[in-house]
């Protein structure tokens, strides 16, 4: 595969979920329909947010507790459970869907991205695995993300670093990831919709089965090489060394901020579209 051109975006700003998740939908639409360049970009979020897979029941989270703690809550537009964004660097990538990158099915991608994702994560001095092609998140699990990997997803040492949800649609890839920097992996589970009992068995589960990049390099939540800036540009490079990309920085279009301020508005902001299952 040759040399790709693909635009590099690392917002230094915090969003909101609502924004975040517009941003996101309105850059994949953009690239689909050429008029920017693939995008890879790294994100955080303001205030924390709780945010659903695109089918999952809202249920599953307990509204009063995610308002009580000041957290925001949105609905993605890719699959998977839940996650509380926070203290993390969030990444996605985006692009047409005929990119040779974004080419064969959701598996395919989802190996080509973990694979930039591993090389990143050694690029900051960690070694860390990927799921097997044939793992499957059971119908018996919780609503929590990070409880188990699927397919591709990464682990280090045994546990769960970062989750990953993919959306096809109106011609587009679109893939975003969680990669909690530090803090508490199981500060989630005080917003399920569960009884005290399920809650501490599913803390005592978190706990064994997932991890913070912190926990993963035996580091202090205040070093510098979980600086968030530090943390994009490792990964970043690792998208370019393992995809063959040559990575442009770059701001969003005017196109694009004017879509994503409409889907903020029409979708993500809206709380029929976070009530809707």
């Amino acid at each position: 595969m040759s040399i790709s051109t693909w635009r590099l975006l690392i917002d230094d700003s915090p969003r909101s979920g609502a924004a975040n998740m517009a941003v996101d939908e309105a850059i994949a639409e953009a690239a689909a329909a050429g008029t920017v360049l693939p995008t890879l970009r790294f994100y955080r979020w303001s205030p924390p947010t709780v945010s659903l897979g695109r089918h999952q029941k809202l249920a599953d989270v307990d509204e009063t507790q995610v308002a009580d703690r000041g957290y925001d809550l949105v609905r993605r537009s890719t699959g998977g459970r839940a996650i509380l964004h926070v203290d993390e660097l969030t990444y996605s990538v985006a692009g047409p869907a005929e990119d040779p990158h974004m080419a064969g099915g959701v598996m395919d991608a989802y190996l080509r991205f973990s694979n930039a994702l591993l090389s990143g994560l050694s690029t900051l001095g960690l070694t860390a695995e990927k799921a097997g092609g044939r793992t499957r998140a059971g119908r018996e699990l919780s609503a929590a993300c990070f409880e188990t990997p699927s397919a591709y997803e990464i682990t280090a040492g045994g546990r769960k670093l970062m989750g990953s949800a993919q959306s096809r649609r109106k011609g587009y890839v679109l893939q975003h990831g969680s990669l909690p920097l530090c803090g508490d992996v199981t500060r989630l589970v005080d917003v399920l919709a569960l009884s005290y009992s399920a809650k501490d068995r599913l803390r005592q589960q978190l706990r064994q089965q997932a991890a913070t990049l912190a926990e993963a390099m035996d580091l202090p939540p205040d070093s510098e090489r979980l600086a968030f800036s530090h943390v994009a540009a490792a990964m970043a490079g690792g998208f370019a060394s393992a995809l063959d990309q040559d990575l442009k920085p770059g701001t969003l279009s005017a196109g694009e901020l004017r879509r994503s301020a409409e889907l903020i508005r029409i979708r993500y902001a809206d709380p029929d579209w976070t009530r809707q299952r």
